[in-house]
């Protein structure tokens, strides 16, 4: 569905119902890539509504004109849960600039997120970053995408394998070609908040910090700056993962989600 906020027609996709989860994507994917990596997650596990948007510019939600940085996707991600959710607390997931943009929503509104997972999160300076190297993989795995598809998937996996070209042409692959490439250019111009994440706790939920060992995009050792601002995350640094950690570790990254749920179930009913 298309729900209209701020004139900006934003593409929902929605899974389930009871208590709501909001899962945000990173730069130059759509919601099909958080859904690959979410829904395993609460194939046993009911009484959670999913909601997946599409940011604005990519996937099927248009990116307009007067857009001029990430205050005004975060704008669009406030209104978005005011719309769909109201007064209800709720949880939020956020992978890259994603995460970027769920811990914002924590800080300007902790009374309303009943938990917080980062995925890969931007932290205030990438520090330490390795430079990207496959750790496992098969020579031409990928000759079967696209030379553009092959180029994507090369820079963004440290496991190249078959079922990981598999994931890739399922979940991120469909949402390059409608990447608004200028209008995500803007963005990054200006991908800082004006009223950037504190440097006090921002919250102080439940919350799970996940990153990648062999993370080229945002390292590990920006997200690890993080901890000392959520008193209740749990963080894990993950070998064999890079950028695409919830692809290359479903297996952790599936039971390390469900740990930080049922702290949030628990958080909740206290």
């Amino acid at each position: 569905m298309d729900v209209k906020i701020s004139g900006v027609p934003v593409r929902v996709v929605e899974h389930g119902g009871g208590k709501p989860v909001l899962a945000l994507h990173g730069a130059g994917v759509d919601h099909r890539e958080m859904a690959g990596a979410l829904e395993p997650v609460f194939r046993d596990r009911p009484g959670y509504r999913r909601i997946y948007p599409d940011l604005p510019g990519m996937g099927r939600t248009p990116l307009p004109d007067w857009f001029r940085g990430s205050d005004d996707t975060l704008d669009v991600v406030l209104g978005l849960i005011d719309a769909l959710v109201g007064d209800e607390p709720i949880a939020v997931v956020g992978h890259s600039f994603g995460a970027y943009l769920a811990r914002a929503v924590a800080e300007r509104r902790p009374e309303r997120v009943a938990g917080l997972a980062l995925v890969c999160p931007i932290g205030e300076e990438a520090r330490d970053v390795p430079a990207h190297a496959v750790l496992h993989g098969s020579a031409g795995v990928a000759d079967a995408l696209s030379p553009d598809e092959q180029a994507q998937f090369r820079d963004y996996f440290v496991v190249q394998t078959p079922a990981m070209v598999e994931r890739f042409r399922e979940y991120v692959a469909p949402a390059l070609p409608l990447v608004d490439g200028n209008g995500l250019e803007r963005i990054s111009d200006r991908w800082r908040l004006s009223d950037a994440p504190a440097e006090t706790s921002p919250y102080t939920g439940p919350a799970l910090i996940l990153a990648g060992r062999q993370d080229s995009t945002v390292g590990y050792a920006g997200p690890w700056e993080l901890v000392e601002r959520y008193p209740r995350a749990t963080f894990a640094v993950l070998d064999r993962a890079g950028h695409a950690l919830p692809h290359e570790q479903p297996g952790l990254f599936t039971a390390l989600v469900a740990e930080w749920l049922d702290r949030v179930a628990e958080h909740r009913t206290a």
